[in-house]
């Protein structure tokens, strides 16, 4: 069992707040995570059907069998348990003393939000950030190896194949999770529409194109599209909206949060077909963006990441904003590094010069090594994690 880097954070949050809040998608860990940050809580999961049925039933004789506390996993299927949850935590708020975790993050956010506003704090946890993956003895070595190999946890452990281990999990994702979110009828439409996003990783999400594309009308893809948010499968990288421009793209990007499942909806089922493969710049954009993600997500930190564009097509892939400067980051899947990679930084850092804003400019590359030219950082992508984006 490795170390997860939100460790720090959930027992600091442990020791001031009665409830910890944790969320993320199925199969990122949260339940192997708590049961060892928490141990000495008892530990139950709401997905058993007996153990649900009577949470459903009786909540406060369900709660009654906790006097110190526990670990309630899978809260979304009994969200209203938190209600009742709310007499309890009022009457003794020992800090640390509950902790819910969920797959439905809209489903566990809004009862929670409801019952146990200013009691708990909130995490997410994701599926493994690169510092995490190369825990494991056996981990993905080269850059194609790690985007198809993805992060979720029992892949790496087990060192399953993760074209099948990913097979099952659609499946599994497809029948459960999105029927508990959304009476969705024609779940083969609805898989189709998954593998279409797939498609239009790290571009522009357009809803009318992805509508037509997916045959189905513009207000169910954005419903759609709301199922893959709420359930942590994808999410929207909102344009930067800041003052030096007036010419600023509204548009937000669609990124997954895991490249291996991404690969896997793309058909990808080798790693040397990525060598060949049109999206595989787009794929190691996509993942870069999640990695800085999951690096502030697991610091506490749930904004501050965008991307750049302008009508005129000057673009930055991403934009973190640091306590001391904006971070204009470009992604390049190449080995060789080339000055060019960093022109449309320059100029966007001219942009960001105009109103008095700090920035520097980053290039993650698909190469080994570390280089400073010009005042630009070019950072390999195995280094990621050691770089410091929040500063």
């Amino acid at each position: 069992m490795i170390a997860r880097d939100v460790e720090p954070r959930l027992k600091s949050l442990a020791k001031q707040f009665p409830a910890i809040v944790l969320t993320g998608p199925r199969q990122s860990g949260k339940s192997t995570l708590c049961q060892k940050v928490f141990a000495s809580r008892p530990y139950t999961t709401l997905e058993s059907p007996d153990v649900r049925a009577f949470a459903l039933e009786d909540p406060r004789g369900f709660l009654k069998q906790f006097p110190n506390g526990a670990i309630l996993d899978e809260i979304q299927n009994a969200p209203q348990i938190t209600s009742y949850l709310q007499e309890i935590i009022d009457k003794d708020p020992v800090p640390g003393r509950w902790v819910l975790t969920g797959s439905h993050n809209l489903s566990v956010m809004e009862s929670t939000s409801q019952s146990l506003a200013g009691r708990s704090a909130v995490m997410h946890l994701l599926p493994l950030s690169r510092s995490e993956v190369v825990s494991f003895e056996k981990h993905p070595k080269t850059l194609n190896e790690t985007l198809l190999t993805g992060g979720y946890p029992r892949i790496l452990d087990q060192q399953l194949r993760p074209a099948d281990w990913l097979s099952a999990y659609v499946a599994t994702y497809l029948e459960r999770d999105v029927r508990a979110i959304s009476n969705i009828g024609d779940l083969v439409a609805f898989q189709r529409f998954v593998q279409l996003c797939a498609g239009r990783v790290s571009q522009l999400l357009n809803f009318s194109s992805l509508a037509s594309d997916s045959a189905v009308s513009q207000p169910t893809a954005k419903a759609w599209s709301s199922i893959l948010e709420a359930s942590f499968i994808a999410f929207r990288l909102p344009s930067y909206h800041g003052n030096i421009s007036k010419r600023l793209i509204k548009m937000p990007k669609l990124h997954f949060y895991d490249t291996g499942l991404a690969c896997w909806l793309l058909g990808i089922r080798e790693v040397g077909q990525l060598d060949v493969h049109p999206l595989r710049g787009a794929i190691f954009e996509s993942w870069v963006v999640s990695e800085i993600i999951k690096q502030r997500f697991n610091r506490g930190e749930s904004n501050g990441v965008y991307f750049f564009r302008d009508k005129a097509g000057l673009e930055s892939d991403v934009l973190v904003q640091g306590r001391k400067a904006m971070k204009l980051v470009e992604v390049k899947a190449g080995q060789t590094i080339s000055s060019d990679w960093a022109s449309n930084n320059q100029k966007i850092i001219g942009l960001f010069a105009k109103t008095k804003q700090a920035a520097a400019s980053v290039v993650v590359y698909g190469g080994a090594e570390k280089q400073e030219r010009n005042g630009v950082t070019y950072l390999p992508w195995h280094a990621i994690q050691d770089y410091a984006w929040d500063e």
